[in-house]
């Protein structure tokens, strides 16, 4: 649910609509079943760097996804390509680790760091009011620190030398 409060800020519809739920075992997330275009191969798209992803690269990276594999990558008939399996965000430690390291370094275009910047202001406001529900004090002050840490940097983050920087399987 935090990934898609996260998404929705962004404006880029990474995440798919999820709401949350009461059920036999209490309050969870229903997220809409996304049917992915079976004739678009997720290993090509993300070994040619394909731009599309460069936003979920972006996404991850402020929600500090420990779990960008490719079969979490679902490409859609009309282009867009969402990202789905979030249990592994917003922990309090830098726990990065995804396939899309493809512009690891590089900066972030313009139009980019509006993007982040909207988070910023929106984490001062609704955006870190939901998120102060749905996680703890700690994963959202984190959240906080990823954020203007890209702010500052404006380049996309590095692998931490120290941990493992791709989650295994990648696929």
């Amino acid at each position: 649910m935090a990934a898609f409060a996260l998404s929705e800020a962004t404006g880029w519809s990474i995440v798919p609509p999820t709401i949350l739920r009461d059920g036999p075992l209490g309050r969870g997330m229903v997220q809409l079943w996304i049917e992915p275009d079976p004739d678009v191969d997720v290993i090509e798209v993300v070994m040619t760097d394909d731009a599309r992803l460069r936003r979920i690269c972006v996404f991850d990276a402020l929600a500090n996804n420990a779990d960008r594999k490719g079969g979490h990558l679902l490409p859609v008939g009309d282009g867009h390509i969402y990202g789905v399996d979030h249990g592994i965000c917003f922990a309090a430690e830098p726990k990065l680790r995804t396939i899309l390291w493809a512009w690891r370094g590089q900066a972030m275009s313009d139009a980019e760091m509006s993007v982040v910047k909207r988070v910023s202001d929106a984490l001062d406001a609704e955006l870190g009011q939901e998120l102060a529900v749905l996680l703890s004090p700690a994963e959202v002050a984190a959240t906080k620190r990823r954020v203007t840490a890209l702010m500052g940097s404006g380049r996309f983050p590095q692998p931490d030398p120290h941990r493992p920087a791709v989650p295994w399987p990648p696929f």
